[in-house]
């Protein structure tokens, strides 16, 4: 009796992977506790500036006394505090002013679009995790461990949890599916028609005539110019002969669609390319200024289509 194989188990995603709906995967930095620290304290520190302005507004109105200062601290601080978090991240789509400040901001866990929901939860989780036992280990007397030992076990056990997996997740992210990524820094790509590509010992200079440029439109240019933007990167992909007889066959195809009369060398295919790439893409923007857009290389046939 055979018994049936089991499916090997699918390995999971790397940490900072984030695999948005449409299935393209994006890396993304993970936040470390320090710089959640940093901002969190950030964000106390501007919550407790706020809360004392009130306090000292209400004594100067002479709306207190010094006996209750204490308690209405405590109490301004909380009626500040929670807004302030789940407001503030709404606003500024999974930030507060800490977290701008150190760079870092709130992410959904399955890639989609944050919710306010999640939004709300995660900051009152905060409450819970954090804030609150706090508070009874400030307020409560020393001498009752009973009710203050579990609260400062409790707040310990919290901050611990973000140690234990490797996205650094709180409670109040596990729960609202969120975590915290350091912010993506844009970088403007080289322009394709200026790399410098691996240069022949021999160079050769390749020119092409108007007739030849009108085969192809703007989504044969845009395949190429990733194409030659990948040569940048040396992609353990791009070497061996499959890739060579693979770019061999792109300057084939596009030395016989554009009736190009020399043959092309094995180590003038890449110059060919970016030249071809820079002489097309002249071409086309020539073209658009004159009101003529060619979508791709069926241009002609859709042309003709509408025409008829």
């Amino acid at each position: 009796m055979r018994w049936p194989r089991r499916k090997p188990k699918a390995e999971a995603p790397p940490a900072d992977q984030l695999l948005p709906p449409e299935g393209v995967p994006i890396y993304l930095r993970i936040a470390g506790v320090g710089v959640r620290l940093a901002a969190q304290i950030t964000d106390i520190l501007i919550t407790v500036i706020a809360s004392i302005a009130f306090l000292i507004v209400l004594g100067a109105l002479d709306l207190t006394s010094p006996e209750t200062w204490g308690a209405i601290a405590y109490m301004l601080f909380f009626i500040i505090r929670v807004p302030y978090y789940v407001l503030s991240e709404i606003a500024w789509n999974g930030q507060t002013l800490g977290k701008r400040l150190m760079k870092i901001k709130v992410v959904s866990y399955d890639g989609r679009s944050l919710k306010v929901h999640a939004l709300v939860v995660r900051n009152l989780m905060k409450e819970a995790e954090i804030f609150l036992p706090a508070t009874l280990v400030l307020v409560l007397d020393a001498s009752e461990p009973a009710f203050t030992l579990p609260a400062l076990i409790w707040i310990i056990g919290t901050c611990l949890v973000p140690l234990f997996n490797k996205r650094r997740r709180r409670l109040g992210d596990l729960i609202a599916g969120t975590y915290v990524i350091h912010l993506p820094q844009p970088v403007l790509l080289p322009d394709v028609s200026k790399l410098s590509l691996r240069r022949p010992k021999t160079k050769q200079e390749f020119s092409f005539l108007s007739h030849q440029l009108d085969h192809y439109g703007a989504f044969e240019l845009q395949t190429l110019e990733e194409l030659l933007r990948a040569q940048t990167s040396r992609m353990p992909y791009q070497t061996g002969k499959t890739y060579a007889d693979t770019l061999a066959q792109i300057v084939e195809n596009i030395r016989r669609k554009i009736d190009y009369p020399d043959k092309i060398t094995e180590d003038q295919r890449l110059q060919f390319l970016q030249a071809f790439y820079n002489a097309q893409r002249a071409h086309l923007e020539q073209r658009q200024l004159f009101g003529e857009r060619r979508s791709d290389k069926f241009f002609d046939e859709d042309d003709s289509k509408e025409t008829s």
